[in-house]
């Protein structure tokens, strides 16, 4: 007997993904996949967001791939920091941002980054040497403490629709991966 497949779970960043973000374009083309949603995507308050993603991963039977981008990432790592789930069998992480850098959004509240504890599940982050919100040494640093494989995307600003990606298959092909093994 096979196992299912797992459910791709889209957890967007602040703002949401827009139509030509690879997230959104993922999501469309996987109908199995859920996204989660929130009730505030411009002011994201980490409690609240930590529960809706607990409340739609516990709405999913089975395993699970989450595929997250951005504050998405830390929403992740603050979820599991305090919530399990046992189906959660693998992460893709792409340009996790630093909470405490510069660059992070004032209207993001409650959040405080990833611990210095691995994730319970397989997890890969991406990173590239020019995203605003993070510099490339805080990623490497954020892969060594969560146990993630670091993927190098080269110098691609914050991995998004602004980046000219498009369907991204480079980063396709990492979560093509994680679905099939």
């Amino acid at each position: 007997m096979t196992s299912p497949r797992p459910t791709p779970v889209f957890v967007a960043g602040i703002g949401n993904s827009e139509p030509d973000h690879w997230q959104a374009r993922w999501h469309a083309e996987l109908p199995h996949g859920v996204w989660v949603e929130h009730a505030s995507w411009d002011h994201p308050d980490r409690d609240l967001w930590v529960r809706d993603l607990d409340e739609a991963l516990r709405a999913v039977a089975g395993p699970k791939v989450l595929v997250a981008h951005s504050l998405g990432c830390t929403l992740v790592t603050e979820w599991a920091a305090g919530n399990e789930d046992p189906d959660v069998v693998a992460a893709l992480l792409v340009a996790a941002p630093d909470v405490h850098g510069p660059a992070f959004p004032e209207e993001a509240v409650g959040f405080t980054g990833p611990t210095d504890r691995p994730l319970p599940f397989r997890t890969v982050l991406v990173a590239s040497h020019d995203d605003p919100f993070a510099t490339f040494a805080h990623s490497v640093a954020v892969a060594d403490s969560l146990g993630a494989t670091l993927v190098d995307a080269g110098h691609v600003g914050h991995v998004n629709a602004g980046s000219g990606l498009g369907d991204w298959p480079a980063g396709r092909a990492l979560l093509d991966e994680l679905l099939t093994h």
